[in-house]
């Protein structure tokens, strides 16, 4: 695979799968990256996970060397926040607390150089003119307002965080739960009309299959620290069986 084209595979309409480091290092995310062949991408989670922009370098460098697209969700929808994560190594982000077109078409200018954009040039890790540029859908506030975000130039998509946009329903995490699944359709349909991907976060296979039948294309499958935890306690359970 060609891991820098990930954005033009994603908007040519391809399905792509990925794993989730939430520990930071190397070493972690090189053999997070290596897992399972024919992973698309990993994410590095700058927002809830324990690395920082310093680890970037190593982690991507690790995360390419295995033939996988190395992408970040930032910590906040802020352009210092993309352009470091840019230049550091990452193909592409994931920006949370995205809740307007307003905030979407900031998102977007800080990932795209000028003219069509106002991003820095200068970051010697940086990769392509085109990063792919996902923005979350996890507020009542940004359900709303899809159509218009994904109305914003640059915004290559929609990543659902199942877990937010549970807490702010109300509702359980599950995604058959009769709250939190018309709010999911909403994100697909409105997605669907935009012609732009769904990209949603899971931790399980038999989840994740559910998303890809459901039409989502960016599909992330695995998280370090879960699937770490779940396997420990199943082969404990079997050792003591």
């Amino acid at each position: 695979m060609t891991d820098h084209l990930i954005g033009d595979r994603v908007r040519r309409g391809e399905t792509v799968f990925g794993a989730w480091c939430i520990l930071p290092g190397a070493m972690n995310a090189g053999a997070m990256a290596a897992a399972a062949p024919g992973l698309d991408y990993v994410v590095i989670d700058l927002q809830h996970g324990g690395a920082t922009e310093h680890d970037l370098p190593g982690m991507t460098a690790a995360i390419r060397a295995a033939g996988v697209t190395p992408l970040a969700r930032v910590r906040h929808a802020h352009q210092a926040d993309l352009g470091r994560a840019l230049d550091l190594g990452c193909h592409g982000v994931i920006v949370p607390n995205v809740d307007s077109a307003e905030q979407a078409a900031a998102v977007a200018g800080a990932c795209r150089y000028p003219p069509d954009g106002y991003r820095s040039a200068g970051g010697i890790l940086a990769v392509g003119a085109r990063p792919l540029c996902l923005v979350m859908a996890e507020s009542t506030a940004a359900i709303a307002e899809l159509p218009a975000i994904l109305a914003v130039p640059g915004v290559d998509g929609i990543y659902v965080g199942p877990r937010d946009l549970s807490l702010a329903l109300g509702c359980t995490l599950d995604p058959r739960d009769p709250v939190l699944r018309p709010a999911l359709e909403q994100v697909w349909a409105a997605c669907a009309a935009a012609g732009k991907p769904v990209g949603v976060h899971a931790t399980d296979g038999a989840t994740a299959k559910l998303y890809r039948d459901a039409g989502c294309r960016i599909i992330t499958v695995a998280a370090d620290a879960v699937a770490m935890r779940r396997t420990t306690q199943a082969d404990l359970a079997a050792a003591r069986a």
